[in-house]
Parts: C-alpha cells; sequence; structure tokens
C-alpha cells in the first residue's frame, strides 16, 4: 500500500510538472533574449544617457544665455514715471517743473528687452565639462561591462538549468531501477527468501530517490523562473534546453591586460572625474570674465516701440573670500580623488587576484572532470555486477543498494562537475574580455 502511494505521488508531482508550459530553448536564444530585454543592462543604458546629459548641460559655458521679456507698468512714483519719460524719449522742458516733479500724473510703461549673457573665462567650468565628459565616458563603459556580466550570468543559469534536467533524468532511472529492486526484493520475501528487514530496506531506498526526484524537479523550476528572470519573461514557464551538458572546450585563454578590460578603465575614467573635480574647486578662486549686451525698446502703447537703445558690457568678477567655504571644498574634492585613486589600485589588485583564482579553477575542475568520469564508469559496471548477482541470490540487499546508490551519486558528481568546469571556462573568458 505504501509502495503505491510512493508511486501515486510522483505521478502527480510529474503531473503538476508538465502542466506547466514547455519550451525548449537554446542558449543562443537566451544570451540575445538577455542582450534585449534584461531589466539591468536598460538600467544601466539609461544611467548612461543621465551621464550623457549631464555632460550636453556643461555645453552652457560655452553658449550664450539668450532671454526676452516685455513688460507693462502703470506708476506714480515720481522717480519711476521721470524715468519712464526719459526711457520713452518724450521728456520736454515742462517736466522738469518741481510740481510735476514730485507729484507725477500716471504714466504708463511698456519695455521690450531682449538680453544677452556670453561666458567668457570660466576655468572652473571648463573642468566641470571634462569631468561631465569623463562620467560619461565611464558609464557607457560600465553599461558594457554589465552586458557582458549578463552574458555570463546567462550562461551560467543555462547551465543550471542544464544540470537540474540532467539530475532530473539520472534520479528518474534510478527510481525505476529502485521500484524493480523492489519488485524482486518482494518475490523473494514471499517465497521466504528475504527477510522482512532486508526488504524493508529496499523499500526505504525507493522512498529516499522519490524525495530525492521530487527536489531535483523543484531545480528545474527554480533554474526556469531565474532564466525567465533574467530574459525578462513573464508567466509560468519550464524550459528545457536544447543542448546537452557537456564539457566546453574553449581552446588556449589569450593573455590580456587588465587595463584595458571595461570595468577597470571605468573606474580610472572616474578616479579622471574627481581629479578634474578637484581642479575646478581649485579654479574657483579665480575670477570670472563675462559679457553681456541687452537691447531695450520703450513705449507708452503695448506692443510699440518708438523710444529704442542698447547696453554692452563685459563683467570681471572675483569672489575674493567666501567664509573658507571654498577652502572647505577644495579640500573635500582632493580628499575625494585620492579615494578614488585607492579604490582603483584596490580593484585592479582585485581583479588580478580574482583572474589567478579563476585559472586555477579551471585546471582544477578539469583534473576532476576526468576522475569523475572514471568513478561513474566504474560505479556503472559494480552496480551491473551486482545487480546480475543479486538476481542469482548471490549477493545482499545492503550491496545492490549501496552499489545502485553509489551509480546515481557519481552520475550526478560527474555532471556536477561539467557544469563547475564549464562556469570557470566562462567566467576566465568574463574576466579576460576587453
Amino acid at each position: 500500500m505504501k509502495r503505491i502511494l510512493i508511486i501515486t505521488i510522483l505521478i502527480w508531482t510529474q503531473g503538476q510538472l508538465f502542466a506547466q508550459d514547455h519550451v525548449k530553448i537554446s542558449l543562443a536564444d537566451v544570451l540575445a533574449k538577455v542582450q534585449e530585454s534584461n531589466a539591468s543592462i536598460k538600467v544601466s543604458e539609461q544611467e548612461a544617457k543621465m551621464a550623457k546629459y549631464d555632460y550636453r548641460f556643461s555645453n552652457s559655458i560655452f553658449l550664450p544665455q539668450i532671454a526676452v521679456s516685455h513688460t507693462g507698468m502703470a506708476t506714480t512714483n515720481p522717480l519711476m514715471a521721470f524715468g519712464s519719460k526719459l526711457n520713452q524719449e518724450i521728456l520736454t522742458q515742462a517736466d522738469f517743473n518741481p510740481a510735476l516733479l514730485n507729484d507725477p500724473d500716471q504714466i504708463q510703461n511698456y519695455a521690450t528687452k531682449v538680453s544677452v549673457e556670453q561666458p567668457l573665462i570660466n576655468l572652473d567650468g571648463f573642468y566641470q565639462r571634462k569631468a561631465a565628459k569623463t562620467t560619461m565616458e565611464a558609464k557607457e563603459l560600465q553599461a558594457m561591462r554589465t552586458r557582458d556580466y549578463l552574458n555570463f550570468e546567462a550562461q551560467k543559469a543555462y547551465g543550471q538549468l542544464q544540470l537540474a534536467h540532467r539530475a532530473v533524468a539520472v534520479l528518474q532511472k534510478a527510481f525505476e531501477a529502485a521500484n524493480a529492486n523492489l519488485n524482486m526484493a518482494q518475490n523473494s520475501y514471499d517465497q521466504g527468501l528475504l527477510q522482512k528487514a532486508d526488504l524493508l530496506e529496499v523499500k526505504v531506498r525507493v522512498t529516499e530517490v522519490s524525495d530525492q526526484l521530487k527536489t531535483a524537479k523543484s531545480h528545474v523550476k527554480n533554474a526556469s523562473d531565474y532564466l525567465a528572470f533574467l530574459m525578462n519573461e513573464q508567466g509560468d514557464v519550464v524550459y528545457q534546453p536544447s543542448e546537452e551538458l557537456v564539457p566546453d572546450n574553449l581552446g588556449e585563454t589569450v593573455e590580456v591586460t587588465l587595463e584595458n578590460r571595461a570595468d577597470v578603465k571605468a573606474m580610472d575614467l572616474v578616479s579622471e572625474a574627481y581629479r578634474a573635480n578637484m581642479k575646478a574647486d581649485n579654479m574657483t578662486f579665480l575670477p570670472r570674465l563675462n559679457a553681456f549686451a541687452s537691447y531695450e525698446m520703450y513705449d507708452d502703447q503695448i506692443f510699440q516701440a518708438d523710444a529704442k537703445g542698447y547696453i554692452i558690457g563685459a563683467s570681471l568678477s572675483w569672489d575674493v573670500f567666501k567664509g573658507s567655504q571654498r577652502f572647505a571644498k577644495a579640500g573635500k574634492s582632493k580628499t575625494s580623488y585620492e579615494k578614488a585613486k585607492q579604490e582603483y589600485e584596490q580593484y585592479v589588485a582585485k581583479s588580478i587576484m580574482e583572474l589567478q583564482r579563476t585559472k586555477r579553477m579551471v585546471e582544477d575542475a578539469e583534473s576532476r572532470l576526468q576522475t569523475s568520469k572514471l568513478a561513474m564508469e566504474q560505479s556503472e559496471e559494480s552496480l551491473r555486477i551486482r545487480t546480475n548477482r543479486f538476481k542469482e541470490g548471490l549477493e545482499k540487499t545492503t550491496d545492490l543498494l549501496m552499489a545502485e546508490a553509489t551509480y546515481a551519486e557519481k552520475q550526478l558528481a560527474y555532471y556536477q562537475t561539467i557544469f563547475e568546469y564549464n562556469q570557470a571556462q566562462s567566467l576566465l573568458t568574463f574576466l579576460t574580455k576587453e
């Protein structure tokens, strides 16, 4: 009865899994969809665009600012009334009468003004623009590196999916073999050739394999969910890889200079941006030179311009002392630059360490690959011999169960080693990609 219950539960679990949408997918399709739709890639590209607009914002240190205004007013203020008449070019001798000067009649004034301000020399702005450009280039490189990383992450997720499906296949066969052994053990028990303790041990083995199989199928769903997340896909889908889990042969890795890698170059550019900001803060101690001009039109009627005039000039301004604010800001920017340099050097050192460690990982995984393959072949042959001897009544039940468990374990270990070897190869490619 217990055996029937186990089989029923397993069939129900399989039905639940296969009730979901099953989609075959290749690694090339996964990589293409990740590059096209992944949310992290889109975020990094938006950050690069933001940095690009920050750089465009710095065009203001070269380009003029132009403004147009039209103002209307009515006043009896003595000073404003006299000035309005003067601007409208309607001032007469009678307007100098002290009584009119002190108590003028209401006057209307409409002024149209076109003003232009042109920066000439603003040294702090030049370095701020340089910092913005460097930051923009760094963000572009970081976006490129994000694409490379998601490419690596997609390969890893696809490998996990392959491994999960392979584990299901191995454990499915182990479950079938365990049930076959249970049938033989039940027959032997019914004939009085096997003790009840041995029969129960076989049943326990069937239950263990069943639990392992259900866990493996959960891993398939987890791997599918993560793959869907990377591809920004919606829906309850179980992916099935169209490619088998086999060792990748990527050939010899070309030695590269880490300083040319996109993320390392981005870190270097960030350091340069801090350096430019430091110089910009130091330049605030120097004077600024700007030009200005305006063309003004006045009338006592709206949108009329009987009187005209212009102003043109230049302004040299120098903030000599601002309560030590600039000294503090310059000191902080220098400290930020020194911090950025230290972070860059630390990042390079860490990258070199990771590269060396990954090279060793590839070598170790390659060595384990051969060992695990031989171990799997040996356990398979041992299981075959013990199964034949058990059928003839020449082998103990415990020895058969141990051989069966060992073979399944060695199979899973072999495919796990393939996965680790492939991931080490992919990581090495990622770390050496310029």
